[in-house]
């Protein structure tokens, strides 16, 4: 098969078993195919010690389940589906929020459980591993500061009702506080960080809270430009 028709195939395939699964556990040809694929990249991720190195290996290799995904995404009516939820966590640790928050959407939705090594619930994962993976991107050259904002306000969004660790909240608010800074918006830079000390007075941003406040006040005693 040429490339578009093995991949137009294996998202038929993967849509057809989330039908056929309903809320059934998933299961199938087109699952144990990725099971199985899955197991060999696990296997070889945990023979990798450096975490760049992880890194830049989930990124080799999860284009290998993009077509999977988009057909369980289309067609998946909630079944458990680990294969699923393994890529969602891999997508974040490459740094594809978006690809990550796609399917963090559907698992909340539909009351998808993490893999059993877990134990934070679906939601304080996506909202932890999210907010510490923001962090780290909002601190290399050239950022997209915008698009990291709206990724963080959806997983807020996504999570807002969800029962988690007052410390996980806490960093979740953190990286929607240095977002809001990046991108200019001030107010909401110190809505957040405030929400965040609340949750966590352990935080570490009490200094950059200060700094925020005296810049605020530098900006509002500067007299405005003539329109």
């Amino acid at each position: 098969m040429t490339s578009s028709i093995r991949r137009h195939f294996e998202r038929v395939s993967a849509a057809q078993a989330a039908a056929d699964a309903g809320t059934q556990p998933m299961q199938g040809e087109a699952y144990e195919l990725m099971q199985a694929a899955l197991f060999e990249d696990y296997r070889r991720l945990k023979s990798t010690q450096s975490m760049e190195r992880k890194a830049e290996i989930k990124r080799e290799i999860l284009p290998n389940y993009t077509d999977y995904v988009a057909g369980v995404l289309e067609a998946g009516q909630g079944a458990q589906d680990d294969v699923l939820m393994r890529i969602m966590l891999w997508r974040i640790d490459a740094g594809d929020l978006a690809g990550a928050i796609a399917i963090a959407k559907y698992a909340i939705k539909h009351g998808l459980t993490p893999p059993d090594q877990f134990e934070r619930g679906t939601a304080a994962i996506i909202a932890e591993e999210i907010a510490e993976q923001a962090l780290k991107q909002l601190d290399e050259e050239g950022a997209d500061t915008t698009a990291l904002l709206t990724q963080l306000i959806d997983v807020e969004l996504l999570t807002r009702d969800a029962d988690m660790h007052d410390q996980i909240r806490a960093k979740l608010h953190k990286a929607l506080g240095y977002a809001c800074r990046a991108t200019g918006q001030l107010e909401d830079a110190q809505v957040n960080l405030e929400r965040a000390l609340s949750l966590n007075d352990r935080i570490g941003v009490k200094k950059d809270l200060e700094r925020l406040e005296r810049e605020m006040k530098q900006n509002a005693a500067q007299p405005k430009a003539d329109s």
